[in-house]
This record gives structure tokens, sequence and C-alpha cells, in this order.
């Protein structure tokens, strides 16, 4: 799979049975053909928690597809999973929307915009290219479209696209949605057959980042 062709086949004890209930439940999952281990691992936040990253791209139509099965899995990950997305940008054109997702995020309006961007986007045929598109937006939902659009440009949000370049590098990311894990492993649906299944590999690899 190459960065322009993606090809995703959509269609204590209560943290240890959310994760044995699921992931070992369709066999354990296999290095190299459900996901893949990093030669090199990527450093993750301290605090003893298990770090898992969504890669993915406002662009994209299978991250949009993902997106609802993701978010009611990531309300029921365990107390000790920190989850993070990461905005990805295969060329230039791509850099506007992971803007918008960090101004999103640093406005504190990820609950009340992410899913919007990708209704806007890929249901309602909107480009969201354009400042006043983004603002209007905002507006419609109930937050500062002005504000928003002001926190695209902003330095903090061009030090968090820089960022992302960096870890999407080390991760090796060349196709979204990837999902990793704790610095050391990577899958998506097209390694490991569906979305549901990805999810579940997931599970278990949280399981082994968690013993590890």
């Amino acid at each position: 799979m190459n960065r322009r062709q993606f090809t995703l086949r959509i269609g204590a004890g209560g943290a240890a049975a959310w994760l044995a209930g699921s992931a070992l439940a369709q066999g354990e999952p296999v290095e190299g053909r459900d996901y893949l281990r990093l030669k090199d691992a990527v450093a993750v936040a301290g605090g003893g928690k298990v770090e898992v990253i969504e890669f993915f791209g406002y662009w994209c139509p299978h991250c949009a597809a993902f997106e609802p099965l993701l978010e009611g899995w990531v309300r029921k990950l365990p107390a000790d999973v920190n989850f993070r997305r990461i905005p990805v940008a295969f060329s230039a054109p791509q850099e506007w929307h992971q803007k918008l997702y960090f101004a999103i995020e640093s406005l504190g309006q990820v609950p009340t915009l992410h899913g919007k961007v990708f209704t806007a986007m890929h249901a309602n045929r909107q480009r969201l290219d354009k400042e006043a598109e983004v603002a209007a937006l905002a507006s419609a939902n109930g937050a500062d479209g002005a504000k928003l659009v002001e926190a695209m440009k902003s330095f903090s949000v061009a030090t968090k696209i820089s960022q992302a370049r960096q870890l999407a590098q080390a991760y090796r990311i060349d196709s979204v949605p990837t999902l990793a894990v704790h610095g050391r492993y990577i899958t998506s649906a097209s390694h490991a057959g569906t979305p549901e299944r990805a999810l579940r590999v997931v599970e278990a690899l949280i399981q082994s980042s968690r013993k590890g």
C-alpha cells in the first residue's frame, strides 16, 4: 500500500476482561501479518500508560468511515491507556487539514468539531480548504470560527505540525488510518483484515505492552 492508493477493506479486573473478551476471541495476532513490529522503538510519553496513536487525515475517506467505530472503541479504553490522534499529510495541500485538527485540539473542540469535519468533507462534499469555510463550519456547531482560523496560523500549531511529521516518519507511516501501539507496533485494516479486527489486534498489543 502506498501513499496515493489506500486500499482498506472497510466493510485490575475490568481492563483484563476488556482485553481477554475481544482480542483473544479470534486467536492471537500474528506478527508480520496482523501487525508490524518496528525495528527501532519510538519514544513514548511517561506516566506508566500504554500509548495508542491513530494516524489519520481528514482528506482520507477510509479515516472518515473508520471514525464512528474508533470513537466508540476509544470511549471504552481502560484508564491505563493513553489515546491520541496525529493528522498526517503526504502532500502540501493536506497540511491545511493538519493545521485544522491541531487548531481544533488546541481550542478543546475535538468532541464538538472533529466528527463534523469528516461529515462536512465526505458526506456533504465540502472541501474545507478556505478560511471562510472553516469558520462557517465552526460557527454552525457552536464554536468560534474566527478563533479557530486564528489558531490554525499560530506558532503552537506550526510546532505540532513539525512534531507530527517527525512522529509519522519514526513510525514509517505510509497510509492512513494506521494505529500505533506504545512505540513498538503498527497495524491497520489492511494488515488485520477489517477495521474491527484491527482494533482487536490493538487490544492484544496493549496487553503485550502492559506486560512488557
